[in-house]
């Protein structure tokens, strides 16, 4: 599969690994242009290219950039992508460690992924957010290990929600369905399934346990 990775910093680069690995034809762009990334192309056989250019063709486009860029990417940012391209978004909104106020979060209360989706002006499935990066390389298991890590998995469109299942299966981690984007808020940071390190019995509790206040720890 064509998959499109913007953002190269830890989740974006452990992804870059684990999906050459798995034999798909990875496109890796940052904010600093693609003579940055010539080590980890080296490494992983990726393609480092333009963010504008990072959706072209892609079936899948993983956003993996802080939140306060996401403005900042480039309008058209998924022109000359597959027709059914499915967006993952791994964001998490970090107001006082990074971001600053984002309004339509706090004010509008938008969960963090309905933010990206405005700004990028496509549907997005929200996951990966509260992995470890390490975990990625790390953590990976065969379907029905008893140890099997489950992620969280947020979105409006259950056709591109299944695609996006289907690859973290590949990745070796099993999936909770985690509802809707307007759900999303479940799995923010701040939550208990927020780095968590479970199976989908765990997870799924986790889910359930959230609250949709958020805390002073994450409001600007």
């Amino acid at each position: 599969m064509k998959i499109g990775i913007i953002g190269a910093g830890n989740i974006g680069g452990n992804l870059t690994r684990r999906l050459t690995a798995l034999g798909h034809d990875v496109s890796v762009a940052n904010s600093r242009g693609p003579q940055t990334l010539t080590e980890l192309a080296e490494e992983t056989g990726a393609t480092p290219v333009p963010v504008v250019e990072a959706a072209r063709d892609a079936e899948i486009v993983v956003v993996t950039v802080p939140l306060k860029a996401v403005p900042d990417l480039p309008s058209g940012l998924l022109d000359g992508a597959d027709e059914g391209v499915v967006v993952i978004d791994t964001g998490n909104y970090y107001p006082q460690q990074r971001d600053g106020k984002i309004a339509g979060i706090e004010d509008e209360g938008l969960t963090e992924s309905r933010w990206t989706e405005r700004q990028i002006g496509h549907p997005v499935i929200k996951a990966f957010n509260g992995t470890f990066a390490i975990d990625i390389l790390e953590r990976a298991r065969p379907a029905g290990a008893p140890d099997r890590q489950a992620l969280p998995v947020a979105g409006d469109d259950e056709a591109a929600k299944r695609k996006v299942r289907a690859l973290i299966d590949e990745l070796g981690f099993d999936t909770v369905d985690a509802g809707g984007l307007d759900d999303s808020w479940r799995q923010q940071p701040g939550t208990p399934v927020y780095g968590l390190r479970e199976g989908v019995d765990g997870v799924t509790k986790a889910l359930a346990a959230a609250s949709p206040e958020r805390t002073a720890e994450w409001r600007a």
